[in-house]
């Protein structure tokens, strides 16, 4: 069993896998999609491949706080009315169709800390969270569907695919996971450290959140290989 961001077991396995040579390595770019990205998010990819095919996506990439969440899904049933792009639904309707994604759907969460952000960066820490996600499937999927243009180096066949979550059901299915996983989060941390209005920009350098981290300082959710966040470290080592 895993955990929410409040600390109550939700129904999903959730462990670390080694995949350090995985996080920084990638597959060649494959070819843009040549896809309209007019119709919602289907079931026709997955038919392509056959078998478990897994819908991977992450949330979180661009915050100057905060982990990145990766989240892997399988639908082993009909997939719930409503699921699309994260960007596309409002905060109620992802909340809605999170359990209900559950339901359906064998689902893998990954994330990776701000410690492995700065280590590694944040491309390769997002490739670590879904590799860690694909690895908390309660089964091991015949081949991954990608959101983004490069694919982590995985031992299943994968395809990568900009704007997947428009193409994809099972990619957009993982982007709500993964979406409402992260802002819980962040709606957590933001109890600790008010100021900074986590709970509103979720970490996102928005005016709010620049102008606390310029008061407040960093704290340790910042990532600090992000050049805001360095910059205002830089200010206070020489003040």
């Amino acid at each position: 069993m895993g955990k929410s961001a409040t600390g109550k077991s939700v129904g999903i396995a959730v462990w670390t896998l080694d995949c350090t040579s995985v996080a920084v390595h990638e597959q060649p770019m494959p070819p843009r999609t040549s896809q309209k990205l007019t119709r919602r998010p289907d079931l026709a990819l997955q038919r392509k491949y056959g078998g478990l095919i897994a819908g991977v996506d992450e949330a979180g990439r661009g915050p100057w706080a905060g982990p990145v969440v990766a989240a892997a899904v399988i639908f082993h049933g009909k997939p719930p009315a409503g699921v699309n792009d994260s960007k596309k639904l409002a905060p109620a309707e992802r909340e809605n169709l999170f359990s209900k994604i559950f339901a359906a759907a064998h689902v893998g969460i990954g994330i990776a800390p701000v410690e492995l952000i700065d280590e590694i960066n944040i491309y390769h820490a997002t490739h670590r969270a879904m590799c860690d996600a694909i690895s908390a499937l309660a089964f091991a999927p015949n081949a991954a569907l990608i959101d983004g243009n490069r694919c982590p180096k995985l031992d299943i066949p994968s395809e990568a695919l900009v704007s997947g979550d428009a193409l994809s059901i099972s990619i957009a299915a993982a982007s709500i996971i993964a979406k409402v996983t992260r802002d819980r989060m962040m709606t957590e941390l933001a109890s600790t450290f008010p100021p900074y209005r986590w709970e509103r920009n979720k970490g996102y350098g928005t005016a709010d959140h620049a102008s606390a981290l310029r008061e407040y300082g960093v704290t340790l959710h910042h990532r600090r290989s992000f050049r805001p966040v360095w910059e205002r470290l830089m200010m206070e080592a020489a003040a």
